[in-house]
């Protein structure tokens, strides 16, 4: 049975204009700590529901938990930027995705009864996808330090992160390069003519320059987090950090998504290219806390990138698991 929810909506003091939706699930007993689901660009809120009902079913009583589709996902009002400009562009970026969360969990905090003014701040559990993994990065760098505020990150779930540094087209050799080494570059089927058509397409897809439905910009993306480890997310006085789970995809299973996907990239193309360069980036972003909260680059058995969809109960074993971490904040 799924649990009970409350589906609201929110305007934000800075956009008042704009309406966002979010769904809010109330735990068992009241606590410090609120799990916060945060989309890529593709699956919107609802692709959280299976994981959720997973965790009430796993968890004995789980935290609060926040789910909310950004502007211009599913329900939610398009960015005000956007309607001035007439339409999605690159008027709004991830930080600016990552403000306005921290707004709405001021918004969601004021209505929904979650701490008071004064009290410890509320810790912080960010389960993220895709472009998802980027905004919770920029959140707990940006926006949850150096000033006062009611929230702190306590642990970070990045599922199939984006790689914020890549342009995904350089994913692929390029064959019309100087340094183009067809005996190293060339994996087995694989021609010049091959990746020079496979760069393109992705080129027209995924590169940072191409504008989205949502309207999130992803142009100075590599700018704001140019290394997969830094900045790093260590706290104050000597604090490590906060807990931090890496997850990467089934490398099987995403090869055969994406050839049976409208893309339809051959396999080798993943096997040679894509899982090497995604598994590499995710064995230097568990780096960004400290040794001692790392969890991973683990593996979602027998998922695509898009984990939540594909294994949802693996999502809610690997939240449980940081749950534990939070012994006195779990609610008796």
């Amino acid at each position: 049975m799924p649990p009970s929810c409350i589906k609201s909506t929110a305007n934000l003091p800075s956009k008042p204009s704009a309406s966002i939706t979010y769904t809010f699930y109330p735990p068992p007993q009241p606590g410090p700590l609120l799990l916060v689901f945060l989309n890529g660009l593709l699956l919107p809120a609802s692709g959280w529901v299976p994981t959720i009902s997973s965790l009430h079913a796993l968890h004995p009583s789980p935290p609060a938990i926040l789910t909310y589709d950004r502007y211009g996902q599913a329900s939610s009002d398009p960015h005000p930027s956007d309607v001035a400009a007439g339409g999605p562009g690159h008027h709004h970026d991830v930080l600016g995705a990552a403000h306005d969360l921290a707004e709405l969990l001021d918004c969601v905090a004021a209505k929904h009864g979650l701490g008071l003014q004064g009290s410890p701040p509320i810790r912080l559990v960010l389960a993220a996808n895709s472009i998802g993994c980027a905004l919770a990065r920029l959140f707990a760098q940006r926006c949850c330090r150096g000033r006062p505020t009611r929230w702190r990150v306590a642990a970070l779930l990045l599922l199939d992160s984006i790689m914020a540094n890549s342009d995904f087209v350089c994913i692929w050799p390029d064959p019309d390069a100087a340094s183009f080494d067809p005996r190293r570059d060339l994996a087995e089927g694989v021609t010049p003519a091959l990746l020079r058509a496979t760069r393109e397409k992705y080129r027209a897809v995924f590169h940072p320059d191409v504008v989205n439905v949502e309207g999130l910009s992803r142009r100075n993306l590599a700018q704001l987090l140019p290394r997969a480890d830094a900045p790093k997310l260590g706290g104050e006085e000597g604090e490590e950090g906060p807990y931090v789970t890496v997850v990467g995809h089934d490398p099987e299973e995403f090869a055969r998504q994406s050839e049976e996907s409208s893309m339809k990239t051959p396999r080798i193309f993943s096997v040679a290219y894509t899982n090497p360069c995604w598994a590499k980036y995710n064995e230097v972003l568990v780096q960004i806390t400290g040794p001692s909260r790392r969890r991973g680059p683990l593996i979602a058995p027998n998922a695509g990138h898009f984990i939540q969809k594909d294994n949802p109960n693996f999502i809610a074993t690997e939240i449980n698991h940081l749950l534990s971490k939070f012994p006195t904040e779990k609610s008796s």
